[in-house]
């Protein structure tokens, strides 16, 4: 089968415009009807009022485990929280007493979900809860704003970085998030806030009147010093070339001289079409001072450029895939009117750190607990014990601030070194850190999914009700105290970024999951189908829920017995290649039978 062609249509023509961009046009600056139909009475919202609440932060939903024409619709909050926080006791108290009002679902338990974007999301929310929780965010302190829609979405930086006196990378997320916020004055309207509440910034990036192509995602990464060695050691926690945009330290003898950016990451696909998961080029290099010019202007040539008649080829990462890197860089330096320096291009990013358990702050003597939260999942409703409760304690009971990490885990900073005893008492009052009686494995420490089924409408199949299920049964086979990763997401969106891990699983149908492998736990590679050497055919494309444990543990076991000593999983399988991994799963009896099957790849881009 030939390939799909790649046609994207660059600085699209105005009479060629999607219904999308359409939309938004004639929105009367993205107000719409929005006023008035999220203050009627039926359950749901009109397509292009739809369309303009998600960059309001609002997801319109039903629920996916109710079949029949008459939809249960609901609606998904996500606040943005840029650089993941501070969130302080009161915020914090704010959000969960909205939660208990607002997120129940059908067996009766409600939630906070932490993102990989270090969001905050509620779910199960009905509409006439909307405006209430959007006004009580508003006096926390937060917004819903950015949060969906074509623009930039919540900004990421390692909250730890702050005190590391080498690059506050939190800061940097909070600045970028507030220049690049929308315009407010509509959110202000359409939801009748108090504006003393909604704080506008100095100065601000310049939206068109369509706004950008698509969503655009940035994230500075970081470094730390050792405490007891003073080693500095670079941190990709955010995995920095899965987004967009990134910025990277360069360290020159043990201090910032200045900054790598990288452009056109993106982990989203669309089945059907030929599109692709990929990360980030370097772009440039530059000092503290261009940083922020720097970051506009590529922002700008994207709004731009970018595609806007054909949606799934309308993020940054199909303009550099069509023009190249160094055509984006002349672009960018036309922008700011000076030539850019250009990058190292292997520049090595670090680890993707999780900050699991007690850090030292090194700025101010305090300590740091990263608190594993499976999937990201704040509820007394989980297998793992009662996590809501447990946190709204820690936060009573602490003089503590919490932040979002990027694996979508809780970090409680600034607890002081006597406190440290007590912090972990109260923890383990609540049975935390154990799992049907046996504490969390390695394994399941590194993993872990998007919501899927049943709240969110884009998924085919469930990922966060799968992956402990999943970890279970690898658990009980033995490999519990492997130190890779799988991630999982309920469609080729990705948003957990699976391809970045040791082991990928993207929702392909309902009980159905493709597998990627090739990634690496550093997130500095990019995993990818099962490809035959030509190309041409795609093996694993359609796994059942039920074999998927059966194909990991052979995966496992290959792994186990001709990996070379000290060799993470992702580089064996980048060593040995696609070839020896297909013939090795024909000829093993347990995935034989599912290796029958292949799958043409005309939608596949390199």
């Amino acid at each position: 089968m030939a390939k799909k062609e790649f046609n994207p249509n660059f600085k699209t023509p105005p009479d060629q415009l999607c219904k999308e961009e359409l939309n938004k046009l004639n929105s009367n600056g993205m107000r719409g009807h929005l006023f008035a139909e999220l203050r009627n009475e039926l359950p749901d919202l009109t397509w292009e009022s739809e369309q303009l609440a998600k960059s309001c932060g609002i997801y319109l939903e039903f629920d996916r485990a109710k079949t029949g024409e008459e939809k249960d619709w609901m609606y998904m909050i996500r606040i943005s929280v840029p650089g993941g926080g501070p969130l302080t006791r009161r915020q914090w108290q704010i959000l969960d007493d909205l939660s208990e009002k607002y997120t129940r679902d059908p067996q009766g338990s409600s939630s906070v979900r932490f993102t990989t974007r270090q969001n905050i999301q509620l779910h199960w929310v009905k509409k006439s809860g909307l405006i209430e929780i959007i006004k009580s965010i508003a006096h926390s302190g937060y917004s819903s704003i950015n949060g969906c829609g074509d623009n930039t979405r919540n900004v990421m930086g390692c909250p730890l970085s702050q005190f590391s006196g080498i690059f506050n990378a939190l800061a940097w997320a909070q600045k970028a998030g507030a220049y690049f916020c929308l315009p407010l004055d509509p959110y202000i309207e359409i939801f009748s806030l108090d504006p003393q509440y909604i704080r506008k910034p100095g100065e601000s990036f310049q939206y068109g009147p369509n706004l950008l192509n698509r969503k655009f995602k940035i994230a500075f990464s970081c470094a730390h010093r050792d405490p007891q060695t003073g080693q500095i050691h670079l941190d990709n926690c955010v995995e920095h070339r899965t987004n967009d945009l990134s910025v990277v330290p360069v360290m020159v003898n043990g201090s910032v001289k200045k900054f790598q950016v990288y452009v056109g990451g993106g982990q989203g696909e669309r089945n059907g079409k030929p599109t692709m998961a990929t990360l980030g080029l370097p772009l440039c290099q530059c000092s503290q001072e261009e940083l922020l010019p720097v970051l506009d202007a590529v922002v700008a040539v994207h709004q731009e450029w970018g595609d806007r008649q054909n949606r799934f080829w309308a993020r940054v990462k199909y303009v550099v895939k069509k023009m190249g890197i160094e055509w984006y860089r002349d672009r960018v330096s036309a922008r700011l009117g000076f030539p850019l320096e250009k990058p190292e291009p292997h520049y090595d990013s670090g680890p993707r750190m999780l900050h699991h358990g007690w850090t030292y702050q090194e700025s101010n003597g305090l300590w740091a607990f990263g608190l594993y939260l499976e999937n990201g999942r704040i509820t007394d409703g989980s297998p793992n014990g009662k996590i809501k409760t447990m946190i709204r304690s820690l936060m009573e009971k602490f003089p503590v601030e919490m932040y979002i990490t990027s694996n979508q885990d809780a970090l409680f900073v600034n607890i002081p070194e006597q406190l440290k005893g007590d912090f972990t008492a109260e923890i383990e009052k609540f049975r935390y850190g154990l799992r049907q009686g046996k504490p969390f494995s390695r394994l399941r420490l590194n993993s872990g999914a998007c919501v899927g089924r049943d709240t969110c409408r884009l998924t085919y199949t469930d990922s966060e009700k799968l992956e402990p299920e999943l970890l279970d049964q690898l658990e009980a086979m033995g490999w519990g105290p492997m130190n890779e990763s799988i991630g999982i997401t309920g469609c080729e969106r990705q948003c957990f970024r699976p391809a970045t891990k040791t082991i990928g699983l993207v929702g392909s149908g309902l009980d159905r999951y493709q597998l990627k492998l090739g990634g690496s736990e550093s997130a500095a590679h990019q995993g990818r189908p099962l490809l035959s050497r030509d190309g041409t055919q795609m093996y694993l494309r359609s796994i059942p829920r039920e074999k998927l444990a059966i194909v990991i543990d052979a995966l496992f076991r290959y792994y186990r017995n001709f990996a070379n000593p000290g060799e993470d999983m992702g580089a064996f399988h980048r060593r040995i290649g696609s070839d020896a991994i297909i013939t090795y799963l024909k000829q093993d009896p347990a995935t034989c039978e599912l290796m029958a099957k292949s799958f043409p790849t005309d939608t596949v881009l390199d």
